[in-house]
Parts: structure tokens; sequence; C-alpha cells
């Protein structure tokens, strides 16, 4: 059984954290958080005071001395043992595979065994893990489904929420809430019975994105991740306890408010709002469709978060009839038809065709067009004439050779052209399915799978993320290196695979 003594927070090492992140020892600002003291920090931290002003003192050996380097489990390519690309997926399933552990360092232990997306991402990551259950369904490895939604429960009976993954560096914010469609998932396996086993967690998440929602005012629009609308309704945005820089990008992020020239501390809130979308970064989040250092995230409502909240009203209320109570599963019913009133007010852009994001402190569409504009089709509330409008922007604006682009905005940033990402895909693909839109999900099916394909062919290796414009080019952009693994493109490409 798991105990919790108490959660080892990377700023405990104080100036020695600080150092080692600004003077960038480390090439990837993450490995530092995500390393294990050899010994109590107060004593690590009394030693480099104590030492730190010596002629012949090094930052690097010491870290190397006090701290154990994690060394990230890379993918193991497969073409040289001839492998298909299938049973490579298969034999990654378990090189991904981890285990309860207790640790000394920032990750917080899970009582059972999960799957992490590979490369840099040696932990648990929320939103990650719904694509990846996709492929383990396809193998039938309803196992590590079950466990990985039970240590998200745990975590939300631990935190009240799920956090973005489980490291403690991670504990100010969570990611898109998918839990409701895990359970979904999982209950197509096992039957609709996980609805009730899995209400009290379904209800304390629900309380997590709407608390303070009574504290609302005309004058006080906004506080955590809900917002009043202009008419009295209540739609969410992606919000951050915290607006310091993070921990895992923490030069960066001064380097970004550098340029931002204020000092108001709000910046690093929409950085790390950014990053509970997932979408770190994108130009969708700037206001100037440029530059990071405009960032601001918490100002917008976006059409990914309040689809997905939808879907977990529907499913609290279905749980709740399950469960025999009428009563709140018609409040939770009442809820999904306020929001999705909501959404098709403020999210819906006629003049462009498509569901866009919304800037609440202007009252009016951010202007970016993105591929979220699929999540209404894929959790089924879109009407059929927006599905038909947006299924001809995917097809006449989106889609590539590789498949569908996130957006229509070329820059350095990860989450925009000419990337393309597999959550984006199969929640278009499958949106376009449920709406009758086939021969347009097959193309997106054939581009994205072939990519795939090609590269695997060519490296052995599945990655993060594809060019889809140029699918002789590796992806780009971001704050690190594209990673091998890849737990959701694993589990997108099995899931795409199966289908027809």
């Amino acid at each position: 059984m798991l105990t919790h003594k108490k959660f080892f927070q990377i700023e405990e090492l104080e100036e020695l954290f600080v150092d080692v992140q600004m003077q960038r020892i480390l090439p990837d600002q993450k490995t530092f958080t995500d390393v294990k003291p050899k010994y109590a920090v107060k004593e690590i931290l009394e030693q480099y005071r104590s030492r730190k002003f010596q002629k012949d003192f090094s930052l690097s050996n010491f870290i190397a001395d006090h701290f154990e380097q994690l060394q990230y489990e890379e993918e193991k390519a497969a073409a040289v043992n001839n492998k298909t690309i299938e049973e490579h997926i298969t034999q990654l399933w378990n090189t991904l595979t981890k285990y309860p552990e207790d640790t000394g360092g920032t990750l917080i232990p899970l009582p059972h065994k999960f799957i992490v997306p590979g490369g840099r991402f040696g932990e648990i990551y929320y939103w990650d893990s719904y694509f990846t259950m996709l492929g383990l369904q396809v193998s039938k490895r309803i196992d590590l489904i079950e466990s990985m939604i039970n240590n998200f429960a745990y975590l939300i009976d631990l935190f009240g929420f799920v956090p973005n993954g489980n490291r403690t560096y991670f504990l100010s914010r969570s990611q898109p809430p998918f839990f409701s469609l895990m359970v979904a998932l999982l209950s197509e396996e096992t039957g609709d019975e996980v609805f009730i086993k899995y209400l009290p967690q379904l209800t304390k998440e629900y309380d997590f994105w709407m608390k303070d929602k009574e504290t609302l005012t005309p004058e006080n629009r906004s506080v955590l991740r809900v917002v009043l609308m202009p008419d009295g309704t209540v739609l969410n945005r992606y919000w951050d306890s915290l607006d310091t820089p993070r921990p895992e990008s923490y030069a960066e992020d001064l380097e970004t408010a550098a340029k931002a020239g204020s000092a108001n501390n709000e910046i690093f809130r929409h950085i790390r709002a950014a990053c509970e979308s997932g979408w770190d970064f994108s130009t969708r989040w700037f206001k100037d469709k440029e530059n990071l250092h405009t960032i601001h995230t918490a100002d917008i409502i976006p059409v990914d978060l309040n689809s997905l909240l939808f879907h977990l009203e529907k499913t609290l209320a279905f749980a709740h009839e399950l469960a025999g109570d009428k009563d709140l599963s018609e409040k939770f019913y009442q809820k999904s038809k306020e929001r999705e009133a909501a959404i098709q007010k403020y999210l819906w852009r006629e003049e462009d065709e498509t569901f866009m994001d919304y800037d609440f402190l202007i009252n009016r569409h951010t202007g970016v067009a993105t591929v979220c504009a699929g999540f209404p089709m894929f959790i089924g509330f879109a009407t059929e004439g927006q599905s038909a409008k947006v299924a001809k922007q995917l097809e006449q604006k989106f889609l590539q050779p590789g498949g569908l682009l996130t957006t229509l905005v070329y820059s350095r940033q990860q989450w925009d052209a000419p990337n393309g990402w597999a959550p984006l895909q199969w929640v278009n693909y499958k949106g376009l399915l449920d709406y009758g839109y086939y021969g347009l999900a097959e193309k997106i099916k054939t581009n994205w799978t072939s990519t795939i394909e090609r590269v695997f062919e060519k490296t052995g290796r599945i990655t993060e993320k594809y060019n889809v414009v140029d699918t002789s080019l590796g992806a780009g952009g971001g704050e690190y290196l594209n990673q091998d693994g890849f737990g959701w493109t694993n589990g997108v490409y099995l899931k795409m695979k199966s289908f027809g």
C-alpha cells in the first residue's frame, strides 16, 4: 500500500534549483525536475551553499554526485528485427509500462501499472492516456485500461482532480478532461456498471472544473476555470493555480516574460494554462497570432474543453440514472443542455462556418481556426448543418498529404502547422464517421496512417508528432526534440487500422 509522508517539490532546492536551470547545466530543463536526490534535500542544499564559492567547484559534478540521473527509456528500433508496425506497438506496450514504486523524487507513486508516452515523458499524462487506451483496447489489454483508470480515480480521490501528470510540479493544473470518455471506453468491454463504480470520481472531477461557480457576478466574470458569459450562462477556460515560471521550463518562461516587458506575473499563468490545454504551445493562444510572449490562454473559452465538459455532464446524468437517482440525473441533463446552448451561441462562428474559441474579455471569437472544430462532432452535439460546414473546412483547409493540420498558421510552435498530432486526427476522424462523412474520414485515416508507416519503415520508430505537409521531413517546433515512443500515436494508429 502506498503511503505519502511528503511530496518532494523541486523548489525545495531553492537557489540550487534556480542556478541549475538558469545556467542550463542540463540540455533539457525537465531533466533536473525529474531527478531523485541521493540524500536529504536539506543536507544537499547545505553542502551546495558551503561549496559553491570554492575555486574548483563544478555545478555539473555536484549534480552528478548528489542526484540520481533518470535514464529515459528510448523506443527500441524494431525494423532490424523485421517486425511489422503492429508487432512493434504490441511489444512497446510492455516497454512503456511502468509499475507502482515509491520515490524520493518528484514522481507521485501510483497504485497500479500504467503506460507512459515515452522519451522524456516517463510519467503518466492525463489526456494522452485516453488515446493510448484506444490502442490497448485493440490489443485486448483491458487490464491496462482498467488499471490506468483506477490510477486516475486514485489521483482524483487524493487531490480532487487529475493532475497534468503524476509529478509534484504538475499539481497546480489538470489537462483536457477525458476521464468520462475513459470510463465510457471501459464500459464497452465490461458493461455499464463502471459508470456507477466511478460516479464519485466523475462527480469530483466536475466539481473541480466548476469550482467557485457560485461566486461569479457581472462585475467578477471569471474565477478559476469558470467564466460568466454575457447572457448569464457559464462556460469554462483552462487555468493554473500558480503564476510562477514552470519548474520544468524555468529559464524559458523567464525569457518569455522578459520579452513581454511586463512585471505582471499573469503571463506565467497564461503559459501554464496552455499546458493544461495540452497545446503547449500554439498561436491559438497568442494575441498577435505570432509571438509566445503575447499569450493569453486564460482569456479564452476553448471549444475542446467545453465539448468535453458537455460529455462529462451527459455521463453524470446517465450514471445517476443507472444509480436510480432521477433528480440528479435530470439536474445534469439540464446542465448539459445549458452548456450545449451556450456553446452554440458563443463558439459557433457562422461567417467562418466553424466552431472557434471565444475571447471573453473582448466578447468576440479569437479568429484562429483549429481542428478543435471537430470536437462537437466527436462528442455528438453538432447539428447536421454545422457538421457539413466543418467537414468542408477540414477537407479544403486542413487536410494534407500526411493528415490534418493542427492550425493553419505556420509558426515555430509545435501545435501549429505543419505539424499533425494523433489525438486530433482521431477526434476528427471519429466525428466525421459518426456524422456519415465516410469518404473524408477514410482520407484522413489513409493519409495519417501512411505517414506513420513511412516514418516507421525508414527509422524503425514511432514519434510524438509528424509533419503532415511535407512527409519527407520530421516534425519540429516546441521546447524539446520530437520524442519517440509514443503512447498516443501507437493507440490511434491501432484503433484507426481496426476500423473498416
